[in-house]
């Protein structure tokens, strides 16, 4: 009977230990950034576009760059997140077609604990969705949980996009299409 009670409360033990922690979600990106340099580096030779990054105090040439996330007009929009969403980033980038932001924009966020991952990405979408275009409008949006730590979302040409999630789901660990839609 002694050793039933002792297998029990060690079973009690390591149940009651696993809820232990600061629940706070673990992630193989330290930023945003990361994010979409690991996809960056996915692209084969020839296939990556003129690219710039970051907000437009900050822009990096040829290449993804931090974006400033209390700028949340400019990540509204040149991003496509809506202001009302701003609250629940920590951190945020952004890659950019160098010649027209409709041929190619991408961005990748870091959601704060406790945010709804489902109703970011549903929020960004109908902004996206209903947003209206200038020179010409991209063919597709697209939307993925990254580890369920990052959302990348990115909308362009049919072709660019069909290579830029090929590359993210290839090259980012834990990542899932939440949404991919034509934009009409």
């Amino acid at each position: 009977m002694k050793r039933v009670m002792a297998v029990f409360l060690a079973a009690v033990l390591v149940f009651a230990c696993a809820g232990c922690g600061d629940g706070k979600k673990e992630s193989k990106y330290a930023q945003a950034l990361d994010v979409l340099n690991t996809v960056k580096d996915a692209y084969g030779e020839g296939e990556l576009f003129a690219v710039y990054g970051g907000d437009m105090e900050n822009a990096v040439m040829d290449a993804p760059g931090a974006f400033d996330i209390t700028k949340t007009e400019e990540l509204e929009v040149s991003l496509g997140l809506p202001g009302s969403q701003a609250s629940n980033i920590e951190d945020a980038a952004s890659m950019i077609h160098m010649m027209n932001a409709n041929t190619f924009t991408g961005a990748a966020y870091r959601l704060k604990d406790g945010a709804d991952m489902d109703a970011f990405a549903e929020a960004v979408k109908e902004t996206i969705l209903a947003k209206e275009w200038m020179c010409g409008f991209p063919d597709t949006l697209l939307i993925i949980n990254v580890d369920g730590t990052y959302v990348v979302t990115a909308f362009g040409e049919k072709e660019i996009m069909e290579t830029f999630k090929n590359n993210a789901l290839s090259a980012l660990a834990g990542a899932e299409v939440m949404a991919e839609e034509p934009i009409a």
